[in-house]
């Protein structure tokens, strides 16, 4: 269900882009900022006794910095497809991904509570800057445009990845914590 929410979502937010109309001052950042705002408060206004594991997991870590190596991975969508390159990396606890966008997008970096290693998403998320929701990065629009996100603190093991606007397109990679 949160799958089909977040597919919505991005719809929507991809129609928005796309729809013109006259430009105001600020810049895609400001309004890809601004449009993600509202999701943490909306997990804040959660009832009490609810049972949002993602509400949870944001509030339960704080963020480590990256204390290793920091690899890049490129989102892109061209002629070949759309994928990140590489699509699978092996690295260590502490070590940071920068995710870069270059061609095709909107792209994006999300993470599936269900695929991660257990006891993961609380950290994951906290380490993970400006979000549009737990586990999920905001949308990027323009070259060079991206995130860090920093594996320290996290359990080893694996961490499958996607992009929303392109899953269906098989856009998708793999992150192997040692």
């Amino acid at each position: 269900m949160r799958f089909i929410g977040t597919a919505l979502l991005a719809g929507v937010f991809v129609l928005g882009a796309c729809a013109g109309g006259e430009k105001k001052g600020g810049t895609t950042a400001d309004t890809t900022a601004a449009a993600a705002a509202p999701a943490p408060e909306s997990s804040a206004a959660a009832p009490a006794g609810s049972t949002s594991t993602a509400g949870a997991a944001a509030g339960s870590a704080a963020a480590k910095p990256v204390t290793g190596k920091t690899w890049e991975v490129k989102m892109l969508g061209d002629e070949k497809g759309y994928r990140y390159e590489p699509a699978k990396l092996t690295i260590k606890q502490g070590d940071g991904v920068k995710f870069v966008m270059v061609s095709g997008g909107p792209h994006d970096v999300a993470f599936a509570d269900s695929t991660i290693p257990p006891g993961a998403a609380a950290q994951l998320t906290a380490n993970m800057p400006d979000q549009m929701a737990p586990l999920e990065s905001n949308f990027f629009m323009n070259p060079n445009d991206g995130i860090t996100i920093s594996f320290a603190g996290v359990p080893k093991g694996t961490y499958d990845f996607h992009c929303i606007p392109h899953l269906a397109m098989n856009m998708k990679g793999e992150i192997i914590v040692q």
